[in-house]
This record gives structure tokens, sequence and C-alpha cells, in this order.
């Protein structure tokens, strides 16, 4: 096949989605810890190594990657879509800083990982809203280029509280979280229009749709190291327990699919949800019911996706050319 003598070409930002889903099923599990014992924090601590094991797998090939393949990073950059996935590096960061702090406590070294991947994120976030100045056009903001990927420059915003808060920095939290807050709405109402005006995304990126429900979610996880209202995290999970069953209802789509990296798209959103729902049950409350079966459904999930994403290394169909879209492609600016 003529890919597959240098497959590493093809590793796209988005592969850091692997690890953004192990985070936040490692998150999901330390949340589950006062319903179900040690042995949930036991199960965390054990994702959360095949977590860091992925994301350092992925640096070092990154970083190959930029060496032999520089057009293809610049490609990536240039791409109306793919240059959102950029985000999901900082992401990574900023989510292994937070499992860290949940599991080992305040320490130099995941204050030093926290930094870099805030600071990184806010960089990603400003370059990729710096595009839009550019107006409708190749170089500019193109309705094509308007899926949920778009949502990951914002979700990485609002995540940060998760370990800026316990590391003594709640100040700086706060303030990226508004950043969030301010873009996600205006990134919301762009989808929906685009939808209305232009259908939907390709079909192979369908399982990005759940990605939907990654912003309520992850908002409320911080809101709640903020000291938010109770009320008004309450709010934020019933959006986004609406949104998981309105993405749900592709669920019977996404499944005659087949397997792609969109599909480590659905994993984040699930066990974001899975953890808001865990911090918020009390010991016979409905929610210490449903939580489990939210991580379970998670926990299965990711399963399925390590199966499946093993499965499409071993027979060469991951590391390959893209064919998702027919998109031009913008300046790399």
């Amino acid at each position: 096949m003529p890919h597959a003598a240098h497959p590493l070409k093809h590793l796209l930002p988005g592969w850091y989605a692997c690890v953004m889903g192990l985070c936040g099923l490692a998150l999901a599990w330390f949340r589950a810890t006062p319903l179900m014992g040690e042995a949930a924090t036991a199960v965390s601590a054990g994702v959360a190594v095949l977590a860091a094991v992925a994301f350092a797998v992925l640096a070092v090939a990154t970083l190959l990657r930029a060496r032999r393949h520089p057009e293809a990073w610049a490609e990536d950059r240039r791409h109306p879509v793919r240059h959102t996935l950029v985000a999901a590096l900082p992401i990574s960061l900023i989510l292994l800083a937070s499992v860290g702090v949940a599991l080992l406590g305040a320490s130099a070294p995941l204050r030093w990982l926290w930094w870099a991947g805030a600071l990184s994120q806010l960089g990603t976030t400003l370059w990729v809203t710096q595009r839009w100045w550019r107006g409708n056009g190749p170089a500019g903001l193109q309705w094509a280029s308007v899926t949920p990927a778009l949502f990951l420059p914002i979700v990485g915003n609002v995540l940060v509280p998760l370990a800026g808060v316990p590391l003594g920095y709640p100040d700086w939290s706060a303030a990226q979280l508004g950043i969030g807050l301010m873009f996600w709405p205006v990134v919301l109402v762009l989808i929906v229009v685009r939808i209305a005006s232009h259908g939907l995304w390709p079909e192979r990126l369908l399982p990005s749709a759940f990605i939907f429900i990654a912003p309520p979610a992850a908002v409320g996880l911080s809101a709640l190291q903020l000291g938010a209202p109770l009320p008004v995290v309450w709010g934020l999970w019933g959006m986004a327990l609406f949104t998981l069953l309105w993405a749900g209802s592709l669920a019977k789509r996404i499944a005659a699919l087949p397997f792609g990296l969109a599909h480590w798209g659905m994993s984040f959103p699930l066990a974001s949800l899975a953890a808001l729902t865990l911090r918020l049950a009390t010991p016979g409350g409905v929610l210490a019911v449903l939580g489990p079966l939210l991580l379970a459904l998670t926990s299965l999930v990711v399963l399925a996706l390590v199966m499946g994403t093993l499965r499409g290394l071993r027979e060469g169909t991951l590391l390959a050319p893209e064919t998702v879209a027919s998109l031009q492609p913008v300046s790399a600016g």
C-alpha cells in the first residue's frame, strides 16, 4: 500500500483524543471512590498510567513526525478542520495534570505540567480565533470547517480549574474558564447554523457529535472547583444529560460506520458527564445509581475504542491518508 512506508506522516494531532479519553475515564473512576471505595481509586490509577504511557508514545512520535515530515505538520495547520485538532495536545497536558493532582496531590512537576498545558491552550485558542478575522474565505472561517472539532480550542480553557484550583491558582483558573464560557455559545450557534444551512459534516465524522456533551459537563466540574452555587452546576448537568440523549440518537448511524479516529471523540465527553454525575451523587440518591451506570457505559466505550485502535493499527487502516473531506486548505498563519 502506498502509505505503508510512511505511517508516521499520517499521525494527525487528533490522536491526542486517545489521551483525553483515557484521562477523562481516570477522573471519572476517581470521582466514583466515595460510592465504590478504594477499588475505584485503584482503577483510576491504572487508567491514568495507561494515559501517561499513551501520551509519552504520541509525544515521541509527534516529534519524529515533525522532524521527518515537516510538510505534514504544516498541512495540519493549514487544513480548515484539522487545525482545530492541534488543541488536543495542550488539553492532554491539562488533563494529565488534573489526574495527577487528583491521585497524588499538588507537586512542582504537576504545577509545571499544568502551566504548560494552560498557557499553550491559551495560545492555541488565540491562534484559532484570530483566523476568524480573515472572513468567510479560504484563509478564514469557512462553513465547511465548522464542525464539533471547533469546540476543542474552547473546551481546553474550561478544564483549567480542575488542577488549577488545588494547585493554588483559582484566579487564573477562573479567568481562563471565562474565555471558554465566552466562546462556547458562539461555537454552538455556528454549528447549528451550519447544520441548518449546509447540512451535517461528513458522515465519517459523525461520532464527533458527542463533543457537544463536553462543554456543559466540563464547565460543571470546573464550576464545582471554583465554589459555584449548586443550582448552577445542576443546570449544567441537565444540559450535558440532554445533550447525551440528543447525540445518542445518532448511535445507530455511528455503529454502522467503519472504525476511525473520530470515534475517540465520544470518549472524553462521556467521561466528563460520568465524572460530573458521580461528583453530584449522594448515597441513596438517583445519581448514585445513574453515575455508576454512566461510568460503566464510558468504560465499555473506551475499551471498545482501545480494541478498535489496536486492530486498526495492526491492519494499517488508521495511520493512512485522510479521506474524510474534500476541503480547501487555508493559510497556516
